[in-house]
């Protein structure tokens, strides 16, 4: 559903609220937010909520109203949805449980409740409502901690409860709107996407979900944020196999597959966050600065303490502390104590204390050196047992080197309860990031390094032939994958008595496997390295045994390592590739990554370059393999995939041999599924 269709609901000028003391709530909020809109309550038994009168009926309204908020029951829901389609209403949210959730017959209700709504957009059902703190509009059941903003971040989460927890939070985010999705029977995290990226006053976009609809869809918004500089944090959950039955219970959505959701957050460079308070970190951080331009970060301290605090924590994620260049270092050491040893994270010690100039003086030659942020580590003491006219002084001095600079700046408090939200609230305002929590603060900044710059795929539409599906044995998809091009080893399926016939036909050593067995190692159908014809004609003996069809190949020598290329359907996400240690490791070592389809060169590499096992490419003690070839034959099984998207079902390469630069790869031995 367009944003122009969701205006009216989520920026109403009048408000329906039909119920008893769930409707109540809601007026009470719309009157403390300070809604400046019409507000109707709707109940015959009511004279007055909030004190203001009540209408009897749907059909007493003065004219169709741009938002309705239904807080009755499930039935009744569904009947006064369909009142209000036919008056023009702008769009409903339905608070009322007992719909998709509920197994089958509250399915049969989901259904009712969609046709009922026709072409009017609902939110919910089994939702709490959305906030939207620019506009002052509360459709709201309960108290909330969000304050009107005139612009902020977004977020759109599924649980109400969560959305109203985090409107509690004290950390200097500006919430601007909140949408709780419930069932999402008609409106999901998609359309609000497409509200918040058409609303100039949305800094940021944060997404906290259980699962999400309509994924080509999601990934051209997905583009179309990172285009417009409006970034979007994401923490999803369902990760577990008790999270993921949870979220079915909770709200009738499937979680899907993490390590494709893991791809498609870093494919449209959306921040993964994978905790509540990162997630509301990382948000504030890019609603302050933006998208970091890279991972160069400096710290300082006037305690020796935080400082190694800093490195190590650092050490263990993808961010860098770069050395000065001699010509910083001169630049910080011309406004410290000779005392101070200068370098990154910096101790400046306590001799400038408290002296704003002095301060101000070295905070500055410390953001000079070009890093993508630049840190201070602050801790304000209790109120009610301290003062705090020193730590404003260094607050202030922060404050005017960034403005002498124009770095990119945050001030972190090691402890959340180390950061007054007064303070915070200020730093936001000054343009720099107020952090509560180092481990926070750098989870937040290592979260929001995403890829910039390249030309990003969105997902393509797949629609399956059939479910029915039949599995090909490994001589008949290797010679699919022939066909397009695939290296396959040379070889040649023959009946049992006439195996030993084709030695004089392909080149010593071979492989002997029986066809249609997918373990051949597991099941002894396979023998390997038959340097002569004795060798050959002993293989065929025992595997006759076993197969009156063998396939003879040519053993692939001197490789420098296995990998495994598959390709299978996901529920959610259609095809998928999967590529990672092949062989017997493949089991051994769990080391693989997942990509979705259609894929890119620049994905495939960053991919390959995750793996562990591309040591083993790229000069391992001193061997350097056929990496270009590798990432050539992925391409090549992206192509087949994608070509064959409405008949393939799941390929397996398993292993790919790898051999050194410059000869190439080879396939020994595939399977795949198809309609």
């Amino acid at each position: 559903m367009s944003a122009t269709r969701l205006a009216r609901l989520f920026s109403p000028q009048s408000v329906a609220i039909v119920g008893g003391r769930v409707a109540e709530s809601v007026v009470e909020e719309m009157q403390k937010i300070g809604f400046e809109g019409d507000i109707w309550p709707v109940n015959p038994k009511r004279a007055d909520m909030g004190g203001i009168p009540c209408f009897p009926s749907l059909d007493a309204l003065p004219a169709a109203p741009d938002a309705a908020y239904l807080g009755i029951h499930r039935d009744a829901s569904v009947e006064a949805i369909a009142t209000l389609s036919a008056m023009g209403t702008g769009g409903v949210i339905c608070h009322a449980s007992g719909f998709a959730e509920m197994g089958n017959e509250g399915k049969t209700k989901s259904a009712a409740l969609i046709k009922a709504a026709g072409d009017m957009p609902v939110v919910g059902p089994n939702c709490w409502g959305l906030l939207n703190l620019m506009d002052k509009a509360a459709m709201w059941p309960d108290f909330h901690g969000a304050i009107p903003v005139k612009s902020g971040v977004a977020i759109v989460n599924q649980s109400g409860n969560m959305a109203l927890n985090y409107t509690m939070q004290k950390r200097g985010l500006d919430i601007a709107l909140v949408v709780t999705l419930g069932n999402q029977a008609m409106i999901d995290a998609n359309d609000c996407i497409e509200v918040f990226l058409a609303d100039e006053r949305i800094r940021a976009i944060g997404l906290h979900v259980e699962g999400l609809n309509d994924l080509p869809r999601f990934s051209k918004l997905a583009i179309l944020a990172r285009n417009m500089g409006k970034p979007i944090v994401a923490f999803k959950t369902g990760v577990s196999e008790k999270g993921a039955y949870a979220t079915v219970s909770h709200t009738a959505t499937l979680s899907g597959s993490d390590d494709l959701y893991d791809a498609l957050f870093k494919r449209y460079g959306i921040a993964r966050v994978h905790s509540i308070p990162v997630f509301l970190e990382t948000l504030k951080m890019l609603s302050v600065i933006g998208t970091p331009s890279g991972n160069s970060l400096a710290t300082l301290s006037c305690s020796g303490g935080e400082v190694s605090l800093v490195a190590d924590s650092v050490a263990n994620r993808n961010l860098s502390l770069p050395d000065l260049t001699q010509e910083h270092a001169e630049r910080v050491k011309a406004t410290v104590n000779e005392f101070v040893d200068v370098r990154n994270p910096l101790d400046y010690h306590t001799f400038i204390w408290a002296q704003r100039e002095a301060m101000t003086a070295t905070f500055g030659a410390m953001m000079s050196g070009g890093f993508d942020l630049t840190a201070l580590i602050l801790d304000y003491p209790r109120s009610d047992r301290s003062r705090y006219e020193e730590y404003d002084i260094a607050i202030d001095a922060w404050i005017d080197a960034t403005r002498k600079t124009d770095a990119k700046t945050a001030i972190v408090a090691t402890l959340p309860e180390c950061m007054p939200e007064e303070i915070a609230i200020k730093l936001a305002q000054q343009g720099i990031v107020p952090f509560l929590g180092v481990e926070e603060a750098l989870d937040a900044f290592a979260a929001a390094q995403v890829s910039h710059g390249e030309t990003i795929l969105p997902l393509a539409s797949q629609h399956l032939q059939s479910e029915s599906t039949r599995t090909l044995d490994e001589a008949e998809s290797k010679s699919l994958l022939a066909e397009f091009g695939l290296p396959i080893a040379n070889g040649k399926v023959v009946p049992a008595d006439e195996a030993v016939n084709i030695a004089g036909k392909i080149t010593f050593p071979v492989v002997v496997k029986v066809t249609g067995i997918a373990h051949k190692t597991e099941s002894d159908g396979i023998r390997l390295n038959l340097r002569n014809v004795d060798q050959l004609k002993q293989a065929v003996s025992e595997l006759s045994a076993i197969s009156d069809r063998l396939l003879v190949e040519e053993m692939t020598q001197d490789a420098i390592c296995e990998l495994i290329i598959g390709v299978h359907r996901d529920p959610q996400f259609g095809l998928a590739l999967v590529i990672g240690a092949g062989g017997v490791l493949t089991e051994l070592i769990a080391d693989s990554t997942s990509l979705l389809l259609p894929t890119q060169r620049a994905e495939i590499d960053r991919a390959l370059a995750s793996l562990k096992v591309n040591r083993l490419l790229t000069g391992f003690r001193g061997k350097h393999a056929d990496r270009d070839a590798v990432i050539h034959v992925i391409e090549q099984v992206a192509e087949f995939a994608n070509t064959f998207h409405d008949t393939l079902h799941e390929l397996d390469i398993n292993p790919l041999i790898v051999s050194q630069q410059g000869k190439g790869v080879t396939i020994v031995d595939a399977f795949i599924r198809k309609s």
